[in-house]
């Protein structure tokens, strides 16, 4: 097993792989870079033109930014370059900018990477990488499906071989679409579902078998002995042959306010799918070990570099990592192969992808949106989590009638405001002692479960702070109302793990409110920080209140001769806080 944790180098990982690295593995290495390049270079001008980009920026994006990410990450199994789902993001912000391919709409989708990438290697080296947390699974399912119906729409024109105008809205693009279904290709369309077929075929048949390569190669001979062209079938053209220069990077303040949605949006959305893939990688493959931050550092240095090379906005792909795996890939030596691969290409082979058609590009796109339609999990969601189906729902409808960054926008609004309810929401239980056994358990969900009138036991089940405090206190003024002949109040502290000022003030109001009525307040099973905010607050003043389990305060309040005299008291360290 091939497995990298000792002389781990966590700024620089590259150097541990070639430290590590063993000669049987090149040949897997190898045969996983040739495998991957052979799918990453139809994809990736695929997805250029998704972002309104000439194609050749789509095999700059999966060359230099391929290179960085190989030597500063730490998946060996992720492979990066142009996705479909950022490329949508790009074409929807930029294109209200600029007009899609030209001169100024090129330098500013360049000039977004780049600070798309300062943002992630800026959240990665300052350990923020938390923040992708605030974007829920639901949102996410919700937004990816929503995002796929609108990369379908995006290639009706190349699909069905007539100019469709741009358009913010789906609906406006559909509609036109129907209304002129009079002006289709025959030919474009035939090629278009031709290549889905073979494509899905050969998918179901072999992962690693490359089948956009196979496709490319078919339609571009085809198209140049039965001249495509000339039957209406538009094809990609001339492709500039060499590698990519450096060249500097101008954007104004005012085209910066404007792109900040889109860079905003890209950088999320980017760090969600690239972190997942790495972690699903991961999981599947136990042969490495992932750096969350690492692998944060190492997308947005990719971006970086890769921007002043002319290379469109990369993340990591789902499909071409898992067909990197499935090839046996063992290091990022396999990512360094595709790159040589890809320069070969831009070197030598530009010239013969001018008969490639349009069609086959949208086809290889429509194959790879498949997977985003995630029917199953939105199923999953709606079984086990209403509120979180609804939030899907929202989030797929606005993403689909206002726009890719609004439904982002809202998507994260909707998460942000679940966590805040689920915390100021925190479940509180009352505990019953189930006959003959010392056991306290939740009278809601065991019947059998005893309760006593004098001892009311309960267990909150979050931190004790601000956003939840007076839920704590409205549920104690509840057992006051609704218990006449309470004399204990037993409170189950296990799973508060942390408490504030505000906490212990209302801690402190509640006990002075049980002593105004004659009912006592016993704690039982307080973690230690716990006990050190509570000798602080000097609600430790009573230490025979104070017990380990509840079974201990149960016996203490029904029993005082069996107070044990224990004392708690908070540690040095966090007295002097």
């Amino acid at each position: 097993m091939y497995k990298l944790k000792k002389t781990y180098n966590k700024f620089f990982p590259f150097l541990s792989i070639l430290k590590n690295y063993k000669k049987e593995f090149f040949r897997n290495d190898l045969f996983a870079g040739l495998t991957v390049a052979s799918v990453l270079i139809p994809q990736s001008m695929a997805y250029a033109m998704l972002a309104g980009m000439p194609p050749i920026y789509g095999l700059y994006g999966g060359l230099v930014p391929l290179i960085i990410y190989a030597l500063f990450a730490s998946s060996t199994k992720m492979s990066v370059g142009p996705v479909a789902i950022s490329s949508l993001l790009i074409l929807s912000g930029v294109s209200v900018i600029s007009e899609p391919g030209s001169p100024e709409y090129i330098q500013l989708v360049l000039a977004a990477g780049l600070i798309i990438g300062l943002i992630q290697a800026v959240l990665g080296f300052f350990r923020l990488g938390f923040v992708v947390n605030f974007l829920s699974h639901a949102v996410i399912v919700g937004f990816t499906s929503a995002a796929a119906i609108i990369i379908l729409v995006s290639q009706l024109k190349d699909a069905l071989g007539f100019h469709i105008p741009n358009s913010s809205q789906l609906y406006d693009t559909i509609s036109y679409a129907i209304k002129n279904m009079d002006s289709t290709n025959l030919i474009s369309l035939s090629i278009c579902l031709v290549a889905i077929i073979i494509i899905y075929s050969i998918k179901k048949i072999g992962r690693s078998i490359p089948g956009p390569l196979i496709v490319v190669i078919l339609a571009i001979a085809l198209s140049y002995f039965f001249n495509f062209e000339e039957k209406g079938v538009e094809v990609v053209g001339n492709i500039p042959k060499g590698l990519p220069e450096f060249q500097t990077i101008s954007l104004t303040l005012e085209q910066l306010k404007l792109l900040v949605p889109t860079i905003l949006t890209v950088s999320l959305i980017g760090i969600v799918e690239s972190m997942g893939i790495a972690k699903a990688m991961e999981a599947r493959y136990s042969d490495h070990t992932i750096y969350p931050n690492v692998e944060l550092r190492a997308i947005g240095y990719a971006k970086i570099v890769g921007a002043f090379f002319q290379a469109m906005p990369s993340s990591g792909s789902f499909t071409r990592s898992a067909i990197n795996a499935e090839s046996g890939a063992k290091t990022m030596i396999s990512s360094l192969v595709t790159a040589i691969i890809v320069v070969l290409t831009i070197l030598y082979l530009t010239g013969v992808f001018y008969y490639l058609p349009k069609p086959i590009l949208a086809g290889i796109i429509l194959v790879s949106i498949f997977s985003l339609f995630n029917i199953k999990q939105a199923k999953y969601i709606y079984r086990v989590s209403k509120t979180d189906f609804i939030m899907l729902l929202i989030t797929f409808l606005t993403t689909l009638f206002l726009g890719i960054e609004f439904g982002v926008a809202i998507g994260v609004l909707f998460s942000v405001l679940a966590i805040l309810y689920k915390i100021s929401k925190p479940n509180i239980v009352t505990l019953g002692r189930l006959p003959g056994t010392n056991s306290f358990k939740d009278v809601c969900r065991f019947a059998e479960a005893q309760e006593s009138e004098e001892i009311v036991i309960f267990r909150f089940e979050n931190q004790l702070f601000f956003a939840n405090a007076s839920t704590f206190r409205d549920k104690v003024l509840e057992y006051i109302d609704t218990r006449p002949k309470m004399r204990y109040l037993l409170l189950d502290a296990r799973l508060i793990h942390e408490m504030d000022s505000h906490g212990t003030h209302i801690l402190k109001e509640v006990d002075e409110l049980l002593k105004s009525k004659n009912i006592e307040l016993h704690m039982c099973g307080a973690i230690g920080p716990v006990r050190d905010r509570l000798y602080r607050s000097n609600l430790l003043g009573e230490s025979e209140k104070h017990h380990l389990n509840v079974l201990d305060a149960v016996e203490r309040v029904t029993d005082p001769s069996k107070n044990d005299k224990r004392k708690f008291r908070a540690t040095q360290k966090n007295i002097n806080d």
